[in-house]
């Protein structure tokens, strides 16, 4: 199989995307089980977890450079992603967002609070208990800890998440509606 290949195959495999948003639940969330209010944040959040060379060029508009060697950017990261987001209105976003929130939350390991037009996913005790056991596979480290540095450093509302990643990343906005990132 080549590197094609192995990253068409990630883009299909919805249990990666579910493990990596649970673990971001889950270290967002903390032991009370709080939600990530709105799915645009949860969006932003994730986009800059799975571009982590994004992540590494807000670290540096930010100007506090000690957090920089947590993104652990790997070499193979430099010129691939595990798969694509498109610019949408707000900004980054994959379009199964909520098909992936609801599969958690029929799996049991996610609930939703329904706040007017806002969804608020947030992990159940079970998705607690199965995001602690992800977080401790080798395989999840880094997106553990670099869930731990967005939490630390982008833990912030919504609409300032997104202003702050198209003032960091303009080139986004350049991109048309459905773009591919």
């Amino acid at each position: 199989m080549n590197v094609f290949e192995v990253l068409t195959s990630l883009e299909r495999d919805d249990d990666l995307h579910l493990a990596r948003l649970m673990i971001l639940l889950w270290v967002f969330g903390g032991k009370n089980r709080a939600t990530i209010k709105g799915l645009t944040k949860l969006a932003k959040l994730d986009f800059l977890l799975r571009y982590p060379l994004y992540l590494e060029r807000a670290l540096k508009v930010q100007g506090d450079p000690k957090d920089l060697p947590r993104v652990n950017l790997k070499d193979e990261e430099m010129k691939s992603v595990e798969s694509r987001m498109v610019r949408f209105r707000y900004g980054p976003w994959d379009f199964r967002y909520r098909r992936f929130i609801n599969i958690l939350v029929a799996k049991g390991l996610a609930q939703v609070e329904v706040i007017g037009r806002s969804i608020n996913p947030g992990l159940t005790e079970d998705g607690v208990d199965l995001a602690t056991e992800l977080a401790k596979l080798p395989e999840f480290q880094d997106v553990e800890s670099r869930s731990r540095l967005l939490k630390k450093r982008f833990n912030m509302r919504g609409t300032q998440l997104k202003d702050f990643i198209y003032q960091t990343f303009p080139e986004i906005s350049s991109l048309s509606l459905g773009e591919e990132i």
